[in-house]
């Protein structure tokens, strides 16, 4: 299935149709595990999936999601997307939000992170280790050569297919991959460039495209609403939830942003330039301007304040 180029949300949700029941409805329903868009073939647990099945279905701990000629989006906790690559499988170990941990079986995929708590431990099983997300950032996994790649972030990947086993991390930083084989693995560079011509990078960055849209047009209309609060909102359509953060402005590591309705309330400038970013790319001055100082971002991720996620958890680590 292809997506149609996203004209704009107001026919999805208009503000002057949405009670202050219907914004209640509207927030953090999601929780890790959560299938949040599909294209072509997919199943959980050999039950073929639609996109009927996007926002009402969960894969749940223990079991296993599966493509085929497709791909696949999951939410672990807010701000964190996991997406399968084709002819990938990957299954469900825990969905708690403080310890959320995944098994790719096959194929690969990758994992945008634009927000994680200290209290969040993130966790990614492959044969031959464990990898721990610690950062901000963009992770591709490889299960054929159990490979571990960091575009952009820092990962903590524990060697040895005993997960049980009391083993040193290996740190790997943006640009660098571990391939978990029998030596000793030690991070290596990469091409980043020629990596983003990977079918499963350009799909990536299209879904953040898309949700990044959905979260400016949701921020837009949850500014004036006293009662909001940050997590997983439904934004329908080809775009499923996307994500609002507490406070402050976070950028995807495609380069688009997602917006608290409290900086857009409080006079936050609102980038545009949406449908060119690119990774790295911080966005230009095309978009309109609300109020407030122009301000012009270095590189990295810019995390914009506190505020949590509803129902946040304390931490876990290595198991």
């Amino acid at each position: 299935m292809i997506m149609p180029r996203f004209k704009a949300l107001t026919f999805l949700l208009s503000l002057a149709a949405l009670s202050a029941t219907a914004f209640g409805q509207n927030a953090n329903s999601a929780r890790p595990g959560t299938l949040n868009y599909i294209e072509g073939q997919a199943s959980i647990e050999s039950r073929a999936l639609s996109p009927q099945s996007v926002g009402n279905t969960t894969l749940e701990a223990g079991q296993v999601l599966a493509t085929a000629n497709g791909k696949a989006e999951i939410l672990l906790t807010p701000g964190i997307f996991l997406r399968l690559g084709d002819d990938s499988t990957v299954q469900m170990v825990s969905t708690d939000l403080a310890h959320t941990e995944v098994r790719l079986e096959q194929g690969r995929a990758n994992i945008e992170v634009d927000q994680i708590y200290s209290q969040n431990t993130i966790l990614i099983d492959l044969k031959n280790g464990q990898t721990q997300l610690l950062k901000n950032g963009l992770y591709n996994f490889d299960a054929g050569n159990s490979t571990v790649r960091v575009f952009d972030g820092k990962a903590a990947v524990y060697p040895g297919a005993n997960l049980q086993a009391n083993v040193k991390p290996v740190d790997v930083k943006g640009g660098h991959q571990l391939v978990l084989n029998g030596d000793l693995p030690r991070p290596q560079s990469f091409d980043k460039d020629q990596a983003k011509s990977d079918p499963l990078y350009k799909w990536s960055s299209l879904r953040s495209n898309y949700l990044g849209e959905a979260n400016l047009n949701l921020a837009e209309q949850y500014a004036g609403y006293s009662g909001f609060y940050p997590g997983w909102y439904w934004a329908g359509g080809p775009f499923g939830y996307t994500w609002l953060p507490g406070d402050g402005l976070f950028w995807s590591p495609f380069g688009y942003g997602f917006y608290s309705p409290y900086y857009i309330r409080g006079g936050g400038f609102i980038y545009g330039g949406y449908g060119r970013g690119y990774y790295g790319y911080r966005g230009g001055y095309a978009g309109g301007y609300r109020g407030g100082a122009l301000r012009a971002e270095g590189g990295g991720f810019h995390g914009g304040g506190g505020g949590g996620f509803h129902g946040g958890g304390g931490g876990g680590g290595h198991r």
